[in-house]
């Protein structure tokens, strides 16, 4: 087992036929609060002071690979739905022993999250889709100068894939604060030794994504206490998917904040945690 933070070790959990890789924060005895990641990420890019921050406001924080990232299971070949993705993480969850959980889903973690709240409303204490969308056309697009970073060559060597990252954040970060390199370049560095060759990984996880079509109908059957969070700087999905999203909720709140782009920076942490603790505390009362 690789231990990088203090109080995080990582573990492996059985789910819908997937490995998943997971790590934890915190107080067992506190509600469960899951981290689910976007496109081709793993669970090291949820940084780790964000995550005891998360901790210290009362919450057992777990994140995890999902499956075709990081230290979960790859499945060359194989064709999933987000259905699967999102069946993944209620697996994880009854694996942990967790009837009920608070998610915060960034990117495609949102879109996850949100399928799990719809399809799944008895295990969702409350939800944070943050930098998601719907998947209706039009709404949450990505700027197509961005399309090619996705898509270029996996990085050949640490080094590379880490000065990629950092061109990559250059992109599609936020203007508005100011970025992190160290752990950017460590998060990278520690992505690209856990799973070397992840592009194969991220394009089975991007048809995926292709192919789920507007969740919008299915939305508006989430009933649990939701909260949206958008960076109106964010290039890689426009805020109008996250507009789209808090629309499609019946009683979700819209949070956008000025000049966050797709990532996040430390100097917007306490405005998205407010929001994610707010969000929750809705579902306790």
């Amino acid at each position: 087992m690789h231990d990088h933070t203090a109080g995080a070790a990582e573990r492996v959990a059985t789910a819908n036929d997937v490995e998943l890789c997971y790590e934890t924060f915190g107080d067992e005895r506190q509600p469960v609060l899951l981290l689910i990641m976007g496109l081709g990420f793993q669970l090291v890019h949820w940084p780790d002071g964000f995550c005891r921050r998360l901790a210290e406001c009362g919450f057992h924080v777990v994140r995890f690979d999902n499956r075709d990232a990081g230290r979960s299971t790859h499945l060359p070949g194989a064709e999933y739905a987000l259905a699967d993705m999102a069946a993944d993480t209620v697996g994880l969850l009854d694996a942990l022993g967790v009837e009920r959980a608070h998610l915060v889903g960034a990117s495609m973690g949102g879109m996850i999250a949100q399928v799990v709240a719809a399809r799944h409303p008895s295990r969702v204490l409350s939800l944070a889709s943050l930098m998601s969308t719907t998947g209706r056309r039009g709404k949450g697009r990505t700027s197509v100068r961005l399309l090619r970073h996705l898509f270029s060559r996996s990085a050949r060597t640490e080094q590379q894939a880490v000065e990629r990252r950092v061109r990559l954040f250059e992109t599609i970060g936020s203007p508005g604060f100011e970025q992190d390199l160290d752990e950017i370049r460590r998060a990278t560095a520690l992505s690209f030794r856990r799973d070397p060759d992840h592009r194969a990984g991220r394009r089975r996880q991007y048809r995926a994504v292709r192919a789920a079509g507007d969740r919008t109908d299915q939305l508006a059957l989430v009933t649990t206490p939701t909260v949206v969070i958008h960076g109106t700087a964010d290039r890689m999905c426009h805020h109008s998917g996250g507009e789209a999203t808090a629309a499609a909720i019946g009683g979700a709140r819209l949070v956008l904040v000025p000049d966050l782009g797709h990532d996040l920076p430390p100097g917007a942490w306490p405005t998205i945690i407010d929001a994610i603790v707010e969000n929750a505390r809705r579902a306790r009362s």
